[in-house]
């Protein structure tokens, strides 16, 4: 009977670790990198150095020319590339930040879309928040207090997806107006320091074909898939015939 319990005890643990489960951690964490910014800032370095590396530049964008291509139309790539080969690095720059603008909305409207999906919902606002920090030290050169604002209100976005806690301990309800209160306030505000005509540009989907890192290594963990229950089966009938064969053993002696 206590091997039957360590064994239990033993599937037990393995299933629990196995299973994912929320996070009680209520933050920012370690946000992923967006790929857009740090393109941003490699073409950045590249352009002030002296004389100024535009085929190097070209290089790097080119890495983000098809996603920037498929979430936001062709028009913002084409004035970068146009600007590049003109060799005119105040216009790459200026056509760099206005795309920043644009992928900074893009998420935040996706956001409102999944708002429901928190684990979803927290991983746009991080890549938006990323964005932002590239794009935050020229916004605090002109106006520091418009930077503290911005800031203040990508936290306020974030308290507003709420928290579904860890089964039901720590939970916090969410608040889609505040969200859109506070996504308006940035992207009016963003739109109005970068000189944006309108942030209706291209389309703000997450693409079916765009899956992030995070997503790929959670994948094989999500228990809404059936075949993702599989190895859990399979790890706990090994268990069960261990101690059945141990049961067997122990009745012929």
């Amino acid at each position: 009977m206590r091997m039957f319990r360590l064994f239990f005890y033993i599937a037990m643990i393995v299933m629990i670790h196995l299973i994912p489960i929320k996070a009680l951690a209520y933050s920012y964490g370690n946000p992923n990198e967006e790929a857009i910014a740090e393109v941003y800032k490699q073409m950045k370095e590249k352009l002030n150095e002296e004389p100024p590396n535009f085929a190097a530049a070209k290089e790097i964008f080119e890495t983000v020319k098809e996603e920037i291509d498929m979430h936001m139309g062709p028009e913002p790539a084409k004035a970068v590339l146009e600007a590049l080969e003109a060799k005119d690095r105040q216009a790459v720059t200026e056509n760099m930040e206005k795309i920043l603008v644009l992928n900074i909305a893009r998420r935040l409207e996706n956001i409102e879309k999944n708002f429901d999906q928190y684990d979803t919902s927290k991983r746009l606002l991080a890549k938006a928040f990323a964005t932002y920090e590239a794009l935050s030290p020229i916004i605090q050169g002109k106006d520091a207090a418009l930077d503290k604002k911005l800031r203040t209100e990508f936290d306020n976005a974030l308290q507003s997806l709420g928290n579904p806690g860890l089964f039901g301990v720590g939970e916090k309800k969410s608040n889609f107006n505040a969200f859109k209160q506070s996504k308006e306030t940035i992207l009016t505000a963003l739109q109005k320091q970068f000189g944006l005509k309108s942030l209706e540009v291209g389309h703000f989907s997450e693409s079916a074909t765009e899956k992030p890192d995070e997503v790929r290594k959670k994948e094989w963990t999500d228990l809404s898939e059936l075949k993702n229950w599989i190895p859990l089966i399979v790890i706990v009938a090994i268990i069960i015939g261990a101690v059945w064969i141990y049961v067997r053993r122990r009745k012929r002696t």
